[in-house]
C-alpha cells in the first residue's frame, strides 16, 4: 500500500520586529537632527511639532527632551517648547583643550603602532574619502570622529577611551559646523589624516603628536570664524 505523501514543512512564523520605545525614537531623531545641524542652534522645537514627526503623543516627548537638556544639547522653556542651544565659544574652546590633551599623550603611546591600528585607519581614511565625494557631511564628520576615537583606544586606556567617548557629540556638530562654514577644510581634513598616518605608520611619536596638535587647533579658529 502506497505511503502517504509527506506534509509539506511550514515556513516559520517570521518574529516580529519591536520598534524602541516611543520616548528612545523621539530622542533619537531630535539628537541626530541636532548633531548633523537640520536644527540649528536657536532653532525652537515644539512638544506638537516633534509629537507629529515621529508619530508619537506628547508624554514620549517630554520625556526625550528632559533628557535632552541634562546632555546640553537644548533648554527647555515651559509652555514654549525647547530651544537649541548654539555651540559656544567656551565650548570649543573647552572641548579643543580636552582634545589635546588625550590625543596628544595616546598618539605617543599608540606609536610604534600595531599592524591592526595602522590598518584600521587606512580603512576609516578611505571610508573619509568615500563620504567627501558622496557629499554626506554627517558621515564625514563621524568617519572623522572615529579616526581620532580609533587612536586613542588603541592606546589602551579604558578610563581614556571612556572621557574621550564623551566628547563624541559635540565633536561631531562642530565638525558639521566647520565643513558646512568652510568646505574646502574636508580636503584639507583628509590630506591631515594621511599626513598624520603616515607618522604613525613610520614609528615617527613626535612627528604624529605635531600632527595632530596643529590638526586639533584649527577647529578652534575655524568654527569661530576667525581663520580657513
Amino acid at each position: 500500500m502506497p505511503s502517504a505523501a509527506a506534509a509539506p514543512a511550514q515556513a516559520p512564523t517570521p518574529t516580529p520586529v519591536k520598534r524602541p520605545p516611543a520616548a528612545d525614537r523621539v530622542y533619537s531623531h531630535v539628537k541626530e537632527a541636532v548633531l548633523d545641524r537640520r536644527y540649528e542652534g536657536g532653532t525652537l522645537l515644539t512638544e506638537g511639532e516633534l509629537a507629529e514627526a515621529v508619530g508619537v503623543s506628547r508624554t514620549p516627548v517630554r520625556e526625550a527632551l528632559l533628557k535632552l537638556e541634562v546632555e546640553g544639547l537644548i533648554k527647555l522653556y515651559p509652555k514654549k517648547g525647547a530651544l537649541v542651544l548654539a555651540v559656544s565659544a567656551q565650548e570649543i574652546a573647552d572641548v579643543v583643550e580636552t582634545r589635546l590633551l588625550v590625543e596628544e599623550f595616546a598618539v605617543r603611546k599608540a606609536v610604534p603602532a600595531s599592524a591592526r591600528l595602522i590598518e584600521r585607519l587606512e580603512e576609516l581614511l578611505d571610508e573619509q574619502r568615500q563620504r567627501a565625494v558622496d557629499g554626506d557631511l554627517a558621515a564625514v564628520a563621524a568617519t572623522d570622529r572615529c579616526f581620532h576615537a580609533e587612536i586613542v583606544r588603541h592606546a589602551g586606556n579604558q578610563i581614556l577611551s571612556r572621557l574621550y567617548d564623551q566628547l563624541r557629540d559635540r565633536q561631531l556638530r562642530m565638525g558639521v559646523a566647520v565643513m558646512e562654514a568652510h568646505p574646502d577644510r574636508i580636503a584639507k581634513n583628509i590630506t591631515e589624516h594621511a599626513e598624520l598616518l603616515d607618522a604613525i605608520r613610520t614609528g615617527d611619536a613626535d612627528g604624529a603628536a605635531a600632527c595632530l596638535r596643529r590638526h586639533i587647533s584649527r577647529v578652534k579658529v575655524l568654527v569661530r570664524g576667525e581663520a580657513r
